[in-house]
């Protein structure tokens, strides 16, 4: 899930007043007439672009620490009544410093929001830097360089690649993430969304990633979907949103069943839940309608996902329980 991607079209008018920030100009693009408009726009999405243009756009609003804890609370405090006690959640900071944006604003903001969640709902959250991948490897290794010390000392948990995927394959990223596997920073990357199945392949041969974000095209290259099943790298599913942005029609059209059936460690996510109208609660009730899951189906999905997170053993031992006593309460 993308911080950034939670930004409601009524949070986004807000800020944009509070900080005297003029948004495009309605006669130019209907949309931003007002937050019902743009909501309605966010439902015609054509392509992972089209998107973006929108979701770059809204950037512009974030300008202060403060801004950055309100965008983070506003979805910790959505997801909490979604049942959610542990969120690892993306974020985009060469979007804001790019903009003259302090990278200490955004990263105090989000992790203020991080300590509220943890301390009002006992949730447990881990931040993601994620690179730009349409922007310069240069902007991306000065990032990194910034934000070493904040993944070093465990503020951040680990980086991920995200962005226009189409023309941009992962490879040019390699000495960023060798440097962060030296380090023994946590590794993720955007790979076979929109882009081919050899980006995926890419990314696990050449930045070495932990997880592959996406990954729906995996189902395309058996071998390479059997390699993945026996080094148990997780696939992090946001099915809401590979059907709003039409990678495919329905989400009965994704790999879910195939990758149940070749033990493909998957969790599903949310991704833009403001942009694409589907928060992580009605990611799971989509999947269910499609493919009619067994409760020990689900069992297993939720296990793999709290098994392949990145928080520290006990946490992941007291969430285990917790499914496990749902299970046994509804089985």
């Amino acid at each position: 899930m993308h911080l950034e991607g939670s930004l409601s079209p009524n949070l986004l008018f807000s800020l944009a007043h509070r900080n005297g920030i003029d948004l495009p100009d309605p006669k130019h693009d209907p949309a931003f007439a007002s937050p019902d408009t743009l909501l309605d726009r966010y439902e015609r999405f054509t392509s992972l672009d089209d998107f973006l243009h929108y979701y770059f756009i809204g950037m512009n609003v974030l300008i202060h620490a403060q801004d950055f804890e309100a965008l983070a609370w506003d979805y910790f405090a959505r997801a909490h009544t979604e049942g959610v006690v542990h969120a690892e959640v993306f974020f985009d900071p060469q979007a804001h410093t790019g903009r003259g944006v302090k990278y200490e604003h955004v990263v105090d903001g989000f992790i203020k929001a991080c300590k509220r969640a943890e301390s009002e709902f006992a949730m447990t959250t881990r931040l993601i830097l994620c690179f730009l991948r349409h922007l310069p490897v240069a902007e991306a290794t000065a990032t990194f360089g910034h934000a070493k010390g904040d993944l070093m000392a465990g503020r951040l948990a680990g980086i991920g690649l995200d962005s226009s995927e189409k023309g941009f394959p992962p490879s040019p990223w390699k000495v960023i993430y060798n440097q962060a596997k030296a380090s023994d920073i946590k590794r993720t990357a955007h790979a076979g969304e929109e882009g081919p199945v050899e980006y995926i392949r890419e990314a696990l041969e050449v930045l070495d990633i932990q997880r592959i974000d996406h990954g729906i095209r995996l189902a395309e290259d058996n071998d390479l979907m059997q390699e993945v099943a026996r080094r148990k790298i997780m696939v992090t599913l946001c099915p809401l949103s590979n059907v709003r942005l039409q990678c495919v029609k329905a989400v009965m059209e994704l790999p879910i069943r195939k990758f149940l059936d070749h033990g493909v460690p998957f969790s599903i996510n949310s991704d833009d839940p403001a942009y694409f109208g589907g928060y992580i609660l009605s990611n799971y009730c989509a999947v269910q309608e499609a493919f009619s899951l067994t409760l020990d189906e689900w069992k297993a999905i939720a296990m793999t996902t709290i098994k392949y997170s990145w928080c520290e053993d006990s946490r992941k031992d007291a969430m285990l329980s917790q499914v496990i006593s749902v299970v046994e309460a509804h089985g």
